[in-house]
């Protein structure tokens, strides 16, 4: 495994401006704990939110009393950091867009999630919960220890104490 994304990172290196997409998006960045592009960044924050309401909402519709609470607060929050990463992205130069669309593998999870009832469901959506938790907190750390320090950066690096608290509450859901 390590010599794959090695060999990635070699093959990728000389055109690390087009490549930063393809690694973040691929996961390398991840792997290798490098920073995303600040339009990465807020791609990946973006569509984070779309799927965390869409779920959200699903669970508030569909799941037990405990995690239709947790859903409730998702919502919130998510809506509430969605409005936020849009005004700062307004503030700053056209380069970057927030997407208004959930990726493909994001509708697919919601796809499946909306097939499934009972414990089924919130098995599922627990379990949703976590990676998607675990994978936010992984970009805001990453983005967040950029040596560049912008607005959103600062924003980020303010939302991660939330996603981890997501997280964690996330993981209480399975026990």
């Amino acid at each position: 495994m390590k010599s794959f994304v090695l060999a990635a990172v070699i093959a990728l290196a000389p055109a690390a401006a087009l490549a930063q997409s393809a690694t973040e998006r691929t996961g390398v960045n991840t792997l290798l704990g490098v920073a995303p592009s600040t339009a990465d960044f807020v791609r990946k924050a973006a569509t984070s939110d779309l799927f965390e309401i869409a779920a959200g909402e699903l669970a508030i519709e569909r799941a037990d009393p405990a995690t239709r609470e947790f859903a409730e607060q998702m919502v919130r929050d998510h809506e509430r950091t969605s409005s936020e990463l849009k005004q700062l992205v307004e503030n700053r130069a056209a380069d970057v867009v927030v997407p208004t669309e959930m990726t493909e593998d994001q509708k697919e999870t919601l796809a499946t999630l909306q097939g499934l009832r009972g414990k089924d469901f919130s098995d599922r959506y627990h379990s949703d919960q976590v990676k998607a938790h675990a994978d936010a907190v992984d970009l805001f750390q990453r983005y967040g220890e950029k040596v560049e320090q912008t607005a959103i950066q600062s924003w980020a690096a303010n939302t991660l104490p939330t996603l981890r608290h997501h997280l964690e509450m996330a993981k209480e859901l399975n026990r």
